[in-house]
């Protein structure tokens, strides 16, 4: 896991990294909570107190890696932060994907209504089909005339 991390009490070559964010996905990290204790100790020689590193740790939360995170934070900034968009616009941007998504939500399950309501229509037209077939049966077998009654004369 990659985190970002600020270097604390580095003496002699060994110093403890307090974990500020964790790389969820390629483009989402979360803040973890300062209030628990999130530090690791690692190889700090090269690093000064205060500074900010990017920190690859393994499954037991053992150092893998720490690297420099300037050209990191130069990076986020070129390709984040110089287009001009404020946290209101992503925000703004945030609600209307969200209104977008509601929208196609209501309109599937309205397609879906209207999908069962034909359905229920086929079906009743299918059944007076049929009522309409033996009705019809019937009539023709009761308006034949009977073939093999005898007449009486009366």
């Amino acid at each position: 896991m990659l985190y970002l991390a600020q270097v604390q009490n580095a003496d002699e070559g060994r110093g403890r990294l307090q974990l500020l964010a964790q790389q969820k996905s390629e483009y989402t990290w979360e803040v973890l909570d300062s209030e628990k204790d999130n530090t690791v100790l690692a190889d700090t020689t090269h690093y000064r107190e205060g500074m900010l590193v990017l920190v690859e740790l393994s499954n037991t939360r053992q150092v893998q890696q720490v690297e420099d995170a300037v050209s990191w934070v130069l990076d986020v900034v070129t390709q984040y932060l110089s287009t001009g968009l404020s946290p209101d616009d992503l925000q703004e941007e945030v609600k209307r994907a969200e209104q977008w998504r509601q929208s196609l939500t209501l309109q599937s399950q309205e397609l879906g209504r209207r999908a069962l309501e034909m359905e229920a229509r086929r079906d009743q037209i299918q059944e007076l089909e049929e009522k309409l077939k033996r009705e019809k049966t019937e009539l023709e077998t009761t308006a034949e005339p009977p073939n093999n009654i005898e007449h009486s004369p009366s």
